[in-house]
C-alpha cells in the first residue's frame, strides 16, 4: 500500500467534526480554539513494549494506542476532542490488514468518545510497529486537574480495582473521562493523576508535585479479581500499572460532598495526604513503602 492510498483509507473512514475547520488532506490541521486552556498529550506505543503483534488482534492495538491518550485527558478533568495519529509501520506483506485492523480500533473508540481523528503521519522500516498519538481536549469549567494541589488532610481514592491489567484489561480498558466529569461537577478536585505506572510509582508523582507524602491502608486497596495469590495481590495493585484508572485527592468538604451523591460506579478511599516527610509513601502504621511501578529505562 501506497502513503497516498493509506492517507486516502483512513481518511474514508473518518467522520466530520464541528470541532475541527479543516482536516486530513492538508499540511495542517486548523482547529475551532477555546477561550479557556486547551490540553495536549502524546503516547507511543511500540509492539514488543505495550502490545505484541501476531499475538495481539490489530483492532485492539489500535484501541489501546488511542485510549491511553484519552486516559490523560482524563487525568486532568478534561474531554478529548481531536486525535493526530502517527505510524510507522514494518515492510512486511500483512502490512495493510495491520493498518486496516488498527484504524478500526482507534476511529471505534474515537467515536464512541467524540473524538476527531484530525491528522497525522505515516513512514515503514524494517522494524517493530510504532503508534503515537497527540490529543487535545478542553478542560472543565473548573479548570485543569493538576498534580501539584493535594494537601495535608485531603482522601485518597482510586476508580476501581489494581493490579493484573496484563490478562487483557491492558487492552480493554475503559478511560474515565465520563467519571472524572461527574465528579468534577460534584466538588473540586484538588489533585489527580492516571494509573498507568502503578499506585507506588504515580501517587508518588502526586507527591512530588504537591510537596507532600501519602499514607496509605492497605486493607481498602481494590484488587482486580484475577489476581489469585493472596500474598502478592498487594504488591500487584501497587506496581503491575496498566491499571488506568484515576486516583487523585478530595478535601474533607469533597468527600462529604460525595458522600451523599449517587455516582454511576463506585471510588474507593485508600489513603490520606500527609505532611511531607522523610517516605513519600507509608502504610497507615507509619511503615515506608518501597515498591515502586514501572519506571522507563534510557
Amino acid at each position: 500500500m501506497t502513503e497516498l492510498k493509506l492517507i486516502e483509507s483512513i481518511r474514508s473512514q473518518v467522520k466530520p467534526h464541528p470541532n475541527v475547520m479543516l482536516g486530513i488532506g492538508d499540511d495542517c490541521a486548523v482547529l475551532q480554539s477555546h477561550p479557556q486552556a486547551q490540553l495536549v498529550t502524546t503516547d507511543t506505543l511500540m509492539d514488543g513494549r505495550h502490545f505484541i503483534c501476531g499475538d495481539t488482534p490489530p483492532a485492539l492495538i489500535g484501541r489501546k494506542s488511542l485510549a491511553v491518550s484519552i486516559s490523560d485527558i482524563a487525568a486532568m478533568g478534561g474531554v478529548p476532542e481531536a486525535a493526530f495519529v502517527s505510524l510507522v509501520i514494518p515492510q512486511r506483506k500483512e502490512s495493510q490488514p495491520l493498518v486496516e485492523g488498527l484504524m478500526s480500533g482507534i476511529v471505534t473508540l474515537a467515536d464512541k468518545f467524540h473524538i476527531a481523528i484530525a491528522g497525522g503521519d505515516s513512514n515503514s522500516w524494517s522494524g517493530p510497529l510504532v503508534v503515537s498519538i497527540t490529543l487535545t481536549g478542553r478542560p472543565h469549567h473548573r479548570g485543569p486537574v493538576r498534580r501539584s494541589g493535594a494537601k495535608p488532610g485531603d482522601s485518597i481514592f482510586v476508580t476501581g480495582p489494581l493490579g493484573g491489567s496484563i490478562d487483557d484489561h491492558h487492552l480493554n480498558f475503559e478511560p474515565r473521562t465520563f467519571l472524572a466529569k461527574e465528579l468534577l461537577d460534584l466538588t473540586p478536585i484538588t489533585s489527580m493523576i492516571d494509573l498507568s505506572d502503578g499506585l507506588a510509582t504515580d501517587l508518588r508523582h502526586i507527591c512530588s508535585e504537591s510537596a507532600v507524602s501519602a499514607q496509605l491502608n492497605p486493607e481498602a486497596i481494590p484488587f482486580r479479581s484475577n489476581i489469585t495469590h493472596l500474598d502478592t495481590r498487594l504488591e500487584k495493585a501497587l506496581t503491575d500499572g496498566e491499571d488506568f484508572e484515576l486516583c487523585f485527592s478530595l478535601n474533607p468538604k469533597g468527600v462529604e460532598t460525595l458522600k451523599r451523591a449517587k455516582l454511576s460506579q463506585p471510588i474507593y478511599h485508600v489513603g490520606t495526604i500527609v505532611k511531607q516527610g522523610p517516605n513519600a509513601l507509608q502504610w497507615n502504621d507509619g511503615t515506608a513503602i518501597i515498591s515502586t511501578g514501572f519506571e522507563h529505562g534510557f
